[in-house]
């Protein structure tokens, strides 16, 4: 095994509690078989989220939908990916993962028009509820933002405040439901 790669396998093994001689031999990860320390049930509280989504205004007849994302369970069940392309050219890409130590969710979220948010947060009755700031070019937005199971998707709905947390308005609300077709 090239150097490099051996001080990786030691610096994971530490990290899972493994000596190099163990990290070096150990299996890869598969479906099947999940990387060490993610069997944890908090790591699937959001798996009703997972599949290959469209999206739509939730209020009102059901229009056109605005988006695809896929979201996808990743790294042996660690984490989740999320792929979102909205038909306006907008494309953000997210992990979400569980901290076994904080206990606490957490998601990172950047797009193609150069915002960046990080949250965190918790998951309660069925709701992961997130709080964060989005950086943006010219500033940065405090963002509070939740996901539930709603009429046979997901529901994700954000607000912001634009004073600094003072008063909270509207960002998004968004509902997720099963792509049909190709």
């Amino acid at each position: 095994m090239p150097k490099t790669l051996a001080c990786l396998a030691a610096l994971l093994g530490a990290l899972i509690n493994l000596t190099p001689a163990q990290a070096e031999d150990a299996p890869a990860p598969t479906a099947s078989r999940p990387a060490p320390g993610c069997t944890e049930p908090e790591r699937h509280q959001l798996d009703f989220w997972i599949g290959d989504w469209d999206t739509f205004e939730p209020e009102g007849a059901l229009g056109p939908s605005q988006a695809r994302a896929h979201v996808d369970s990743i790294l042996g069940g660690c984490a989740l990916h999320e792929l979102y392309v909205q038909t306006d050219g907008l494309i953000g890409d997210s992990f979400l993962s569980f901290d076994s130590i904080t206990k606490r969710w957490q998601q990172t979220w950047l797009t193609n028009f150069g915002a960046y948010m990080f949250l965190t947060g918790t998951f309660k009755d069925g709701v992961l509820t997130l709080e964060g700031t989005s950086h943006t070019k010219s500033r940065d937005i405090p963002h509070q933002i939740t996901w539930k199971p709603e009429r046979g998707g997901v529901r994700e709905t954000g607000v912001m405040s634009l004073d600094g947390g003072k008063t909270w308005v509207p960002a998004f609300d968004v509902l997720f439901l099963k792509h049909q077709g190709g």
